[in-house]
């Protein structure tokens, strides 16, 4: 607790006393942790977000798909796109035109359309994600990731 500790009067009795002053931290420690610990314990750490990509098992057999219902969408380095539909040279496309070309597609084509993510090794990670984001937000659930081949860079002009 606090206390105030005064000396004993001096025996030369000339003038002025000094007052010395102690006080106890104690109390004031053990508020300070009592309220670290109160924060510590209810604070809500932000959750990660976590991209949930469910692979499918080894042993099912491929699944055949016709190659005019196969939309291709190359990721490239600084931020470029290209797309593809079957067999048709690739396009480039902005990513803010990206969602617009998937909807037509999908809509002259529903439920059969494939969408196969190739991304190149020099391409920024967030761009795979913001095309998985608006594949989900067109509510396209049928895609695949791919590793881009060489054959793939040399059709988008990619190094």
């Amino acid at each position: 607790m606090g206390a105030v500790d005064t000396p004993q009067p001096s025996s030369s009795g000339k003038g002025k006393r000094r007052v010395g002053v102690r006080i106890d931290m104690t109390p004031l420690v053990d508020v300070a942790f009592l309220l670290l610990i109160f924060f510590m314990v209810t604070t809500v750490f932000r959750t990660p977000q976590a991209l949930e990509i469910n692979l499918p098992p080894k042993d099912n057999p491929p699944v055949p798909i016709a190659k005019s219902n196969i939309f291709t969408v190359f990721a490239l380095p600084g931020d470029r796109y290209k797309w593809a539909m079957a067999d048709n040279p690739p396009a480039e496309v902005t990513f803010n035109e990206l969602p617009a070309t998937l909807k037509t597609e999908r809509d002259k084509n529903p439920n059969k359309i494939v969408v196969v993510i190739k991304i190149h090794p020099e391409a920024k990670f967030h761009a795979m994600v913001d095309i998985i984001d608006e594949l989900d937000a067109l509510k396209m659930t049928r895609f695949a990731l791919a590793p881009m081949t060489p054959e793939d860079k040399k059709l988008v002009g990619a190094p």
